[in-house]
């Protein structure tokens, strides 16, 4: 944190001293003064604000106190009224900040098509046009909505949940957040990108803010929706015909905030399996991510094909609808070679009796669910072909994690199918090329301002954003292969198809 920032935590009433910022606020917590950011805070809106003559000064009293029911509901819906401004104005803010983005930075940009082609502006901007156009849009209903002679009898909880839909649009914009600021930083190492963008922002009469504030603002907006409705319905009476209504769309929009969040977290995978499939040595045949977006489990297993009689060790890693068998380097054991893939949506996979003899496994050799738990391997059949396969785990715990993960992987496809519904903003992000460029550190800037710069701020909202998600694959004191091997890039080259899918 900045020397000159002020420390807070949720719940800390801070007194404001200068607003002169739309962004950054001067205030005060006991005797400690200093900048906070104006979007992170909220002016209690069941008090009374007056300025000072030199509108310098906001000082914050409560109201009278009400001792009859008439006077506190006066009161209740005075709140209202204020909760209600507070969203309609807000949302004319966010519009201004969307259209200074669009007109100042991403029109001038397009017209430089010697500095910026498509892709860099796909990558920097996403879809925030689409996102103006739809937010001028319900900003526009919002205000339409408004009762200006009782405003507590407004009615914007069915203008939320008639565009609630249309909410979705961010789901793009935030996957594409972390590749904008990278791609942005990148950018800005190069003095006339920097002063082209500085030119848009004067030239567009912009505050003082770097353009990667403002490709923040959507991130932080859509996750400011549930609490904004959250606090109307506090102080919405149940009798009020627009109760019913905010209650609803209060729900709908923490439905859309979680739809975003497991989006985001599904992009994550996604990138995760990119990184990992381009780490491996003489891959064979199409994308993982053409079929699946979820790594289920992963560990060393021993392989026993119909063709070759002789078990091989293995490194296999189980996605949803197929599973990839890949070989350590004898001298580099961190590098894997591909070898084998394993359609799950065309065989069975059943357990083996560890006492069978494994030279002749037969049908009476596997068990029922009911038994898993001793056995130590599993045959995987071919169910058009009749072809099959064994595979050992190294003992009876890891074969019960297995088949496990085995009924997991099935429960997940019957449940998601494909991943088909993430393959537009996979192809956009470009993860489905065979190798990802390296990630990008933004550089710090050392230029000094008034107010603090966006980087905290950045950085505060991700955490915000960032959720617990208990993964798909089973707990272990050692790191996955997986994570293991995911970031080592090596080459990549084709070599001919195999003609059996069990030739391990």
């Amino acid at each position: 944190m900045d020397p000159d920032e002020l420390g807070f935590k949720v719940g800390d009433v801070i007194r404001v001293n200068d607003m002169s910022n739309a962004d950054w606020w001067w205030g005060e917590i006991d005797s400690a003064e200093g900048w906070f950011p104006a979007t992170f805070v909220r002016i209690l809106v069941n008090q009374q604000i007056r300025t000072d003559s030199n509108n310098s000064d906001i000082v914050i009293t409560k109201p009278p106190p009400s001792n009859t029911g008439r006077k506190s509901s006066i009161t209740r819906d005075q709140i209202r009224t204020n909760v209600i401004r507070e969203i309609i104005n807000s949302e004319k803010v966010f519009v201004g900040h969307l259209k200074d983005v669009v007109q100042g930075y991403l029109t001038r940009c397009r017209n430089r098509s010697d500095m910026f082609s498509d892709e860099i502006l796909n990558t920097l901007f996403g879809n925030i046009e689409d996102i103006y156009l739809f937010q001028r849009e319900f900003a526009a209903e919002l205000e339409a909505s408004l009762d200006n002679v009782s405003t507590h009898a407004t009615n914007i909880g069915n203008v939320f949940l008639k565009h609630k839909d249309g909410f979705c649009i961010y789901s793009e914009y935030c996957n594409n957040h972390p590749q904008a600021v990278a791609e942005l930083a990148q950018l800005l190492t190069n003095k006339k990108f920097m002063h082209f963008f500085e030119a848009c922002r004067l030239l567009q009469r912009m505050i003082d803010i770097p353009l990667d504030g403002f490709l923040l603002t959507p991130v932080q907006k859509i996750c400011k929706y549930p609490l904004q409705l959250a606090e109307l319905l506090k102080y919405t009476h149940p009798g009020h015909q627009d109760y019913e209504a905010v209650k609803s769309a209060l729900e709908a929009m923490k439905g859309v905030a979680r739809m975003i969040n497991e989006r985001k977290r599904k992009m994550e995978n996604l990138r995760k399996i990119s990184q990992w499939q381009a780490s491996i040595v003489n891959w064979q045949g199409e994308s993982v991510l053409s079929r699946s977006c979820e790594l289920v489990h992963s560990g060393e297993i021993h392989a026993l094909s119909q063709v070759k009689g002789k078990p091989k060790p293995r490194v296999a890693f189980l996605f949803d609808h197929q599973m990839i068998l890949c070989k350590k380097d004898l001298l580099r054991r961190d590098l894997l070679y591909y070898k084998a893939r394993i359609d799950l949506d065309a065989v069975e996979v059943a357990p083996i009796d560890p006492e069978s003899p494994r030279s002749s496994h037969s049908g009476s050799d596997f068990h029922s669910s009911s038994s898993l738990g001793s056995c130590q391997g599993w045959k995987v059949t071919d169910t058009t072909t009749g072809e099959s396969g064994l595979m050992y785990s190294k003992n009876q715990e890891d074969c019960g994690k297995w088949m496990k993960a085995f009924a997991l992987e099935r429960k997940i496809v019957r449940t998601e199918g494909t991943a088909s519904p993430l393959l537009n903003e996979a192809l956009t992000l470009g993860l489905l090329r065979n190798s990802l460029p390296m990630s990008r550190k933004p550089k710090e800037s050392g230029s000094q301002r008034l107010a603090p710069s966006y980087r905290n701020r950045m950085k505060m909202a991700q955490e915000l954003q960032e959720y617990s998600t208990k993964q798909n694959s089973f707990a272990s004191d050692k790191p996955s292969f997986f994570s293991s091997v995911a970031g080592k890039l090596t080459p990549f080259r084709r070599t001919n198809p195999r003609e059996s899918s069990f030739v391990f």
